[in-house]
């Protein structure tokens, strides 16, 4: 049977690990495929770097329309990242009745339910594995492995360079703009660090992944992102002294109110499992009816990682390329025909726990007032612990955590709480997730 031929946008560090694990794995690819996968020609800014890298038997164009178009090309391989000109490159594919694998998860929050509805018009598949969490197959385990399952949330680690960042502050108790100079100086952190530190390419991928979990169209819109840039070194002090880490986590919950969609810092237990995941890796927990809580772990990006996400969705697509399209798996796990119309939970109606930690003078009576005022809201302290002045200083940090309360009334209850004369600096407020 003759190969089916793949044509790559982008020939960037995910573009030559897709080409280079092709090309050393292309015997057991052959064999878990049914047929061979070949690169038949790539389209790159740099038409001399890429050059250089592969030789001279690969085409390589620097416009991507060569590819889009190219008559003999089964799958075009979507690694150019971005919006446009991502978005009408794979219309176009799919148009032209050709299948689309990509990594572009930004592409994918905002433009995918036109993507997925454009491809079942035309009857093809649109793959994309490894635009969440690099190598690790929690896009499989969502649309396949827990099919049997309701699942009721997610929460993960899903965005390396604030983990690294994050675990670095832990273990050196330096600041938060000292790390991220030392993440950008060693490469897990771009230039513009912005998507990264807060939180959005973590909702870009965690809108991807609600949606496969309770069958609901895409809806970055709805997603709630607070990243990590305002995070200090002493609250991730207190944080160990209580028995807690801080992570930035993606959670999506499904509740008899609504899907929540939220991306912010998390307090978590010390003995969970997400707690211990260190540096720049990835790690997901599912939460489904009748599995219980599974977990998902590994390298989250890089050129390989990456590469072996897009290589098994090549592999699916070949395996599934003339096969009726009715009996494919729905892009989104759940037949387009009966994607739910559920309500999304701004985050004033999120329930959690949380953590304040509250500059005040150091006098009788302040204590008392704040938990009149948390009292006032119905919100229960859970612990608390105020740290001891030093000598000759007359204020102090309250620390607290308290029981689980609606985001509006814990709002509410900052304000008044900022309003008093002994308080003075802003609450400090972190969410705190027990994950089980």
């Amino acid at each position: 049977m003759n190969p089916i031929k793949v044509g790559l946008l982008g020939f960037g560090i995910v573009g030559r690990g897709t080409y280079n694990v092709l090309q050393r794995n292309q015997e057991e690819i052959r064999r878990r495929a049914g047929r061979g996968i070949e690169v038949a020609a790539v389209a790159v800014r740099d038409v001399k770097k890429a050059r250089d890298a592969v030789g001279p038997a690969l085409p390589i164009t620097s416009n991507p329309q060569d590819i889009v178009r190219h008559p003999d090309i089964d799958i075009v391989v979507e690694l150019m990242g971005g919006y446009e000109p991502a978005r009408t490159l794979v219309l176009e594919a799919i148009e032209r009745g050709k299948h689309v694998v990509t990594a572009n998860k930004a592409l994918l929050a905002l433009h995918g339910n036109e993507i997925f509805e454009a491809a079942s018009r035309r009857g093809v598949m649109v793959a994309f594995e490894a635009a969440v969490a690099g190598g690790i197959p929690i896009i499989k385990a969502l649309r396949e492995g827990l099919t049997a399952n309701r699942i009721e949330w997610i929460a993960g680690i899903i965005n390396g360079t604030s983990n690294f960042i994050l675990s670095e502050m832990r273990a050196k108790g330096l600041p938060f703009d000292a790390v991220l100079a030392e993440a950008q100086r060693l490469g897990y952190a771009e230039a513009d660090p912005t998507f990264d530190i807060e939180g959005i390419d973590a909702a870009h991928k965690l809108t991807i992944l609600a949606s496969i979990a309770f069958g609901v169209p895409i809806n970055f819109a709805a997603a709630y992102t607070e990243g990590i840039s305002k995070l200090a070194a002493e609250d991730i002090r207190y944080a160990e002294q209580l028995g807690y880490r801080i992570k930035l986590l993606g959670i999506t919950k499904r509740t008899s109110k609504g899907v929540e969609l939220r991306v912010h810092p998390t307090l978590v237990p010390m003995q969970r499992l997400l707690a211990s995941v260190e540096g720049a890796m990835n790690a997901v927990l599912v939460k489904g009816d009748a599995v219980g809580v599974t977990l998902y772990y590994g390298k989250g990006a890089g050129a390989e990682p990456t590469a072996s996400a897009v290589v098994a969705d090549l592999v699916d697509v070949t395996r599934m390329h003339t096969a009726d399209p009715e009996n494919r798996v729905p892009h989104l796990a759940f037949q387009a025909e009966h994607l739910a119309d559920l309500p999304w939970l701004g985050i004033e109606d999120t329930a959690t726990s949380y953590y304040f930690r509250m500059r005040v003078a150091d006098q009788p009576g302040v204590l008392a007032d704040i938990a009149r005022i948390l009292a006032d809201r119905r919100i229960s302290i859970d612990a608390l612990f105020q740290r001891e002045p030093s000598e000759g200083e007359n204020q102090t940090d309250i620390i607290m955590l308290t029981h689980e309360a609606v985001e509006r009334d814990v709002n509410a209850a900052i304000a008044r709480i900022e309003a008093l004369p002994t308080v003075l600096a802003p609450v400090i407020r972190i969410r705190q997730e027990e994950l089980v």
